[in-house]
């Protein structure tokens, strides 16, 4: 498929979205830091330079870390300046997909495309949050993007620059490895089925191979001085997801759910719905895409299944996040399968005029409905701890005890406090077992609670909801405030006991 001529009036339109993206990014950038992004700048941000590179940690993305060491060193430490390479990455993402769909699919698609990922609400979530998963995004787009390429018009640069893509990726993130496997997998399909068909040339089978070849050497390179650390922690990966209280985490229904249910901010039947209005119109797009580019799909499902095969097979947590780089390769794919849909209703019912006018109302539509599920990101900061941390100050009159229950505990030191955290039954006891007032911020409630069983019992969670109205009736201890946050289970509640 020859490359679209691009005119100034097409580069206007992709100014105008970025510059719509970044707008819709900006409000919300310096709000309160939740659990992951208080690590990031703790454990690795504020290290010095020369010990950012001592240890492997799967909470550490490395290249991201790095910028934004960088960005904190240039603008001074505060949340938005954590968060600005995740955002500049972000609105990287949508140059390097608005580039891929029009290598597709045509500018028109190309800018639809984008647009719906400017106003997607995943994707303002991530570009506000301080970690690495954007880079991911970037860099297997862009991959995606010389992949094809490579394979149509295959050149040593454009091969270059995919390991490229490869490394940095991977130097992200050990899963950003996967999405690349699964291009792996496509093209040794893509040279068996040529070899056997006598259409195999040396430029197909040898530049790619150059191409892993270097983005593994490199990535190799990169992580050396934690060689022995990254061994040993991926090694006890499977150890820590068994004794996890929270086994559904391992489930891919509960990642598909949890992934919906997060986007459109409902349960129930609904997300049943839309997960299979997603599966439909993504395969559709497959099959309107499959003459012109018959890998694109391949891949893209492909990522997918490997990333839950893999982590399955480690007894892995099978987090939402970690197919983040996908969500603009499914939006293409939607968009053309809308089309196609389309085209076909205004086959059966009226013509080409008709099938021209139901795409645009169905584009007006899904932009419609993008817009108003990205409003939940300004409702609410992703995981409130400085407001429950100044609310359990306003409530510690002289003599009374606070402590932090959970893993949500670790971050109040952020803010200066140096509460006692309570993790287990037996430190919850000892802790209560003294007479006195005392008030607890739980964070994470549906992880801490199974953790806690007895901190469940007394605040009455069997028989209420804590943030219910007036709490959870006979309750020992009395929920004084819930805070709300768009991260699942980051909600946290403050209790009292008098």
């Amino acid at each position: 498929m020859p490359e679209p001529k691009t005119s100034r009036g097409d580069y206007l339109g992709l100014a105008l979205i970025l510059a719509l993206a970044a707008a819709l990014r900006l409000p919300g950038l310096n709000s309160s830091l939740w659990h992951d992004e208080v690590q990031t700048l703790i454990t690795h941000v504020r290290l010095p330079w020369s010990e950012m590179l001592q240890s492997y940690s799967m909470n550490h993305h490395y290249l991201h870390n790095i910028a934004a060491k960088v960005s904190v060193s240039l603008f001074g430490e505060s949340a938005w300046a954590l968060r600005l390479p995740a955002l500049l990455f972000g609105l990287g993402t949508l140059w390097a997909m608005w580039a891929l769909a029009r290598h597709l699919a045509g500018t028109a698609i190309a800018h639809v495309t984008t647009l719906l990922l400017a106003l997607s609400y995943h994707q303002i979530w991530f570009s506000q949050n301080a970690r690495g998963y954007t880079g991911l995004a970037f860099f297997s787009t862009l991959g995606m993007l010389l992949f094809l390429r490579g394979i149509r018009r295959p050149r040593p640069g454009t091969w270059i620059g995919y390991g490229l893509c490869l490394a940095a990726a991977v130097f992200t993130h050990l899963t950003g490895a996967f999405f690349f496997a699964a291009q792996g997998l496509v093209w040794l399909a893509l040279v068996v089925w040529r070899g056997l068909t006598g259409r195999l040339d040396a430029a197909t089978a040898g530049l790619p191979l150059m191409g892993f070849a270097i983005g593994a050497a490199v990535s190799l390179a990169l992580y050396l001085p934690i060689l022995p650390s990254l061994i040993e922690t991926v090694g006890g990966v499977s150890g820590s997801s068994a004794s996890d209280v929270m086994q559904e985490y391992q489930n891919p229904l509960w990642t598909a759910f949890e992934a919906i249910r997060t986007g459109i901010g409902q349960t129930g039947p609904l997300v049943g719905l839309v997960g299979g209005a997603v599966l439909a119109l993504s395969l559709l797009g497959a099959v309107a895409l499959g003459r012109d580019e018959p890998l694109f799909a391949p891949v893209t499902f492909g990522h997918i299944l490997l990333t839950v095969v893999l982590l399955m097979a480690v007894g892995m947590r099978i987090w939402p996040r970690f197919f983040f780089a996908d969500i603009g390769f499914l939006m293409l794919l939607i968009v053309l399968g809308v089309r196609l849909a389309c085209a076909i209703a205004g086959q059966i019912l009226g013509g080409e005029r008709l099938a021209t006018g139901l795409f645009a109302l169905a584009v007006i539509a899904m932009l419609g409905i993008s817009a108003v599920l990205a409003k939940r990101n300004y409702a609410l900061p992703k995981q409130d701890l400085e407001g429950a941390y100044h609310f359990a100050r306003q409530l510690a009159e002289p003599g009374t005890r606070v402590y932090a229950v959970g893993y949500a505990g670790e971050n109040f030191s952020l803010y200066g406090a140096d509460w006692p955290i309570i993790y287990t039954s037996a430190e919850y006891r000892a802790a209560l077992a003294e007479p006195g007032p005392v008030v607890l911020i739980v964070g994470f409630p549906e992880r801490t609670f199974r953790d806690v069983p007895e901190l469940a019992r007394d605040a009455g969670v069997g028989a209420g909801d804590p943030c219910g109205p007036g709490g959870a009736p006979g309750a020992v201890l009395v929920t004084a405030r819930c805070f709300a946050g768009t991260l699942g289970d980051g909600g946290l509640i403050v209790f009292v006991r008098g």
